[in-house]
């Protein structure tokens, strides 16, 4: 309904009849105790009720679609595990954490996902999502936040002379910890032409159009190979904690599972790319 704005329109993607959705939407209604639409000639709209009880119907749709698929898993698997991460990390990181797990468990089914911080962090408190990595996580009750390891941030560009605060770099917003040492670092830098919320983007915009950014030293050493870009002599090297976040009273096996095999990869330098040579 509030994608569609017209109770003929939502009855027909779900494919049941307009006065079925109106008596459903009237259910939900009195259930709550408000009004979550104002109907008229034009369609329908949300109220303010409404908009607020969204949130937390998508929240409930997702709940639900996690439980049908858990539910619905094959016999080969035991369990499924929901894994969500900022970008960087399922560079190079967490695909060989996804290869270590499925040899050491193969009846456990992985679900990955890409997202940011706000939206991993609302997954794993509405119980959505199993552990989520990310670089700014909340703290909350009943939410466990372990740091895994530091990564390395280098300046990295079209050519080795660039230096900031020049027209082609690309600030990519890391979060608040990063910009902390950006701003010691560069503290007379105004705001520049471009910014980027992911690394990605930030390379994708310097690989075009010339330039520099900062990412993770293991982000960038595939194009630092093949020569499409280069390290900035004399730039500075930022560090950015990556944290794991997990629900702090879950006794699955399959989480502790998960976990273990993530602080061996760290152990094993493979997070940051200091051991990738032993591991292909």
């Amino acid at each position: 309904m509030a994608a569609h704005g017209s109770f003929l329109e939502a009855a027909a993607r779900v494919h049941v009849t307009q006065s079925t959705v109106s008596a459903r939407i009237q259910n939900l209604e009195q259930g709550l105790g408000a009004r979550l639409f104002v109907r008229n000639r034009s369609g329908a709209s949300l109220t303010p009720a409404g908009q607020r009880f969204l949130r937390h119907a998508k929240t409930l749709l997702l709940t639900f679609e996690q439980a049908c698929h858990d539910v619905g898993l094959p016999s080969r698997f035991r369990a499924s595990l929901t894994i969500g991460a900022r970008i960087a990390l399922w560079d190079a990181f967490l695909p060989r954490w996804a290869g270590r797990m499925r040899a050491a468990a193969p009846d456990i089914s992985l679900n990955t996902e890409i997202g940011f911080e706000e939206d991993l962090m609302r997954r794993i408190i509405a119980g959505t999502m199993d552990l989520a990595l990310m670089y700014s996580p909340q703290q909350g009750a009943g939410i466990q936040v372990e740091h895994l390891f530091d990564e390395t941030l280098i300046l990295v560009g079209d050519a080795p002379d660039r230096s900031p605060p020049d027209d082609g770099y690309v600030y990519v917003d890391w979060g608040p910890t990063f910009y902390a040492q950006h701003r010691k670092v560069y503290p007379d830098m105004e705001r520049p032409a471009q910014t980027a919320n992911i690394g990605w983007l930030g390379l994708q915009l310097i690989l075009v159009n010339g330039g520099s950014c900062f990412v993770p030293e293991r982000v960038a050493a595939g194009y630092l190979r093949g020569g499409c870009l280069q390290r900035i002599k004399g730039a500075p090297t930022l560090t950015l904690p990556a944290y794991v976040v997990y629900p702090g009273d879950s006794d699955s096996s399959e989480l502790t599972t998960a976990l273990v095999t993530l602080r061996a990869l760290v152990a094993e330098g493979l997070a940051t790319g200091a051991g990738a040579s032993e591991d292909g």
